[in-house]
């Protein structure tokens, strides 16, 4: 069972077989060999977990929720102790994801009271919400960074080193819940205000808490590949950062206000017609 603290804890395996602990930097064929026999069993029993809310340790993805706020580096440094472990690097423990979408759930839920768009709109938006932008978006831009990751910046790429992409797709959750947190619940007591005015004003403080969230969003993924010891010119992943200040830049100058668009957005999406 994990034990969190800080810094994180030391995982055991709570397997009746011991678990296989391997030097991070090894890459030897029997290892190879066994990673890519036990990826799909892995993700067999990652799957299975989900439905098994007694095997989850959710105390420890509360740790870790908490760290992504306060100190994000400690949440990478518990994956390097589980791939010394169990010689994997992403998580084997859905608890995280579990509590991500109750989350999300929860947060649409009062977004769509906020936004008034009736109980059938609520659902759609909870639904578009989990389904499209957590995990279709999800998949996709885990899908790219892996990518990236094993074409471009592996140290060596003729060893049998590689990046997982379920650590990958774990990168991206870890990013999106403080993305999320901070335009769910940082512009919730505004957001109809934010949604409706032409006000300047409106405009530079929801395209301000926007730049943050995403200037976040961004130095989560880049600490999560900095964690892999096996990769080189890992800084490469902060230059969106540049495009995202100038977009910012550019936005504020011409009004062009984030919150007002998603809103509309949604409210399309949801059949929700705004009243005058």
């Amino acid at each position: 069972m994990y034990v969190p603290m800080s810094p994180p804890p030391v995982f055991t395996s709570n397997n009746n077989n011991s678990s296989t602990s391997v030097n991070v930097g090894d890459n030897s064929s029997s290892n190879s060999m066994f990673d890519r026999y036990s990826a799909a069993a892995k993700r067999y029993k990652y799957l299975r977990r989900l439905l098994k809310f007694r095997q989850m340790d959710f105390e420890f993805a509360i740790w870790q929720i908490i760290h992504l706020f306060i100190a994000p580096q400690k949440v990478f440094r518990a994956f390097q102790y589980r791939k010394q472990t169990k010689n994997q690097w992403a998580r084997d423990d859905p608890a995280f994801l579990v509590l991500l979408m109750v989350f999300l759930v929860a947060s649409s839920i009062i977004i769509g009271l906020v936004l008034g768009i009736g109980f059938f709109g609520t659902c759609k938006l909870v639904l578009w919400v989990v389904l499209v932008d957590c995990v279709l978006v999800g998949l996709l831009i885990s899908t790219i960074y892996w990518y990236v990751a094993n074409r471009y910046l592996l140290a060596n790429p003729k060893s049998n080193i590689d990046v997982e992409w379920a650590y990958c797709f774990d990168v991206h959750l870890n990013a999106v819940l403080p993305l999320l947190t901070i335009l769910h619940i940082g512009q919730l007591p505004f957001l109809n205000s934010f949604a409706v005015s032409t006000s300047y004003l409106y405009c530079l403080i929801g395209n301000t808490v926007w730049f943050i969230a995403c200037g976040y969003y961004v130095y989560i993924l880049f600490l999560g590949f900095s964690a892999l010891p096996f990769l080189r010119n890992v800084h490469v992943l902060l230059y969106p950062l540049t495009a995202l200040f100038l977009v910012y830049i550019l936005s504020i100058i011409v009004q062009w206000n984030f919150t007002q668009m998603i809103v509309t957005f949604y409210e399309y999406r949801v059949g929700h017609k705004r009243l005058p």
